[in-house]
């Protein structure tokens, strides 16, 4: 059941071990996260690993939190307390990084003593033996994207069947993107179509479908801009024509968003959807049910997201503005244009159109979250 789409089953684990483990990047991996471990004893330990629950514990949350205190200047969490072991959630999340936006909601929910959820993983992403290992490994279940009118809805049906199966049988929770793929220009957004594809899987009315699910938003909000730079150089692009992936563009991705300096850090898990609320949205038109659900969705996430002073800072060039100048210092605006204007001078296409997107990255989240 659900074979070309679930996560590893614990049986599965002593193989997929064997196998990462022998892998060529395998030492490359471990002595970028574990610098200090001697490569040989860490792959005796690895081997003894038979469980996903040890995987999780020995490695991915110890390789998670080695992330963060290499990149992070502070990793801050609120919100979940009101979570319990009891329940299982659908934690549907703005996307910024392609990896740790849901790596970081791991290591927060097993500081908090909650289990950690399963993640999805697109197809596009699930790319290499070790890369394919290591994510049904650590709960990650596929999702595969594109295709015709058909394969999309089968495609829709298939996850939306197995997140059903993993929140009700299973009794785990899981992580999903509001959106297909990050953010990349500021504008924190749920898709309908996301929400309509939670709802495929049961014929029970709209209240009880979606109510059973307990979707809870999130909100990962990031001084520095995972891929800043890179996103630019994107949408620069997508202006004039469209834009196609180089080969290997989704692991470089993965791999900057893993090494960049991120700053501060802080991840708000906001409350649960009700069922009052979902039954006002159950009295509107149909497709506006879906579409008044995604604006409850997105309240909760820009109430949520917090502004850093590179957001403001930002805003204020954008717009040519002095609106926020006094929440931060005029040595704080110069290091933040340095750190711009060096990074654009890498970019290909004209100064000032890159400046402009490059900035909006940064400023999208402010007009919504300083208006809440």
């Amino acid at each position: 059941m659900f074979e070309e789409t679930r996560p590893y089953y614990d049986h599965e684990i002593p193989g997929a071990v064997a196998r990462v483990a022998s892998n060529p990047f395998f030492e490359t991996i471990v002595k970028y996260l574990f610098p200090e471990t001697d490569i040989q004893r860490f792959k005796a330990e690895f081997l003894k690993i038979n469980t996903i629950d040890e995987f999780q514990q020995n490695v991915m949350l110890k390789a998670i939190w080695s992330i963060v205190h290499k990149t992070c200047t502070s990793f801050t969490w609120e919100g979940f307390d009101a979570l319990d072991n009891h329940h299982r959630y659908m934690f549907i999340a703005n996307h910024r990084d392609i990896l740790l936006d849901a790596a970081l909601l791991q290591v927060t929910l097993n500081a908090n003593h909650l289990r950690t959820s399963e993640i999805t993983f697109g197809n596009n992403l699930m790319q290499g033996d070790i890369v394919i290992d290591i994510g049904k490994m650590n709960k990650m279940f596929r999702i595969v994207r594109g295709g015709t009118v058909h394969d999309f809805y089968r495609n829709s049906m298939e996850v939306s069947s197995y997140m059903r199966h993993a929140l009700l049988e299973k009794g785990e929770s899981v992580w999903i993107a509001q959106r297909n793929g990050r953010t990349k220009n500021g504008d924190d957004r749920t898709e309908s179509a996301v929400l309509k594809m939670f709802s495929i899987s049961s014929q029970k009315p709209f209240v009880e479908n979606l109510g059973e699910l307990n979707i809870t938003p999130v909100a990962i909000s990031y001084e520095f801009e995972p891929c800043d730079f890179m996103k630019t150089q994107e949408l620069y692009i997508s202006q004039y024509q469209q834009y196609i992936k180089e080969p290997g563009e989704d692991l470089r991705s993965i791999l900057q968003g893993i090494t960049q300096f991120k700053g501060h850090v802080h991840l708000a898990v906001a409350p649960t959807i009700t069922r009052e609320e979902l039954a006002e949205c159950d009295r509107q038109e149909k497709n506006q049910k879906f579409s008044s659900l995604a604006a409850i969705i997105d309240q909760r996430i820009h109430s949520h997201y917090k502004i850093w002073n590179n957001n403001l800072i930002a805003y204020d060039l954008l717009n040519g503005t002095q609106q926020y100048a006094g929440q931060y210092t005029a040595a704080e605006k110069e290091s933040f244009i340095q750190y711009m204007e060096n990074g654009l001078k890498g970019l290909r296409g004209e100064y000032d159109e890159l400046r402009t997107l490059f900035l909006r990255i940064y400023a999208g989240g402010v007009k919504e979250t300083c208006a809440q």
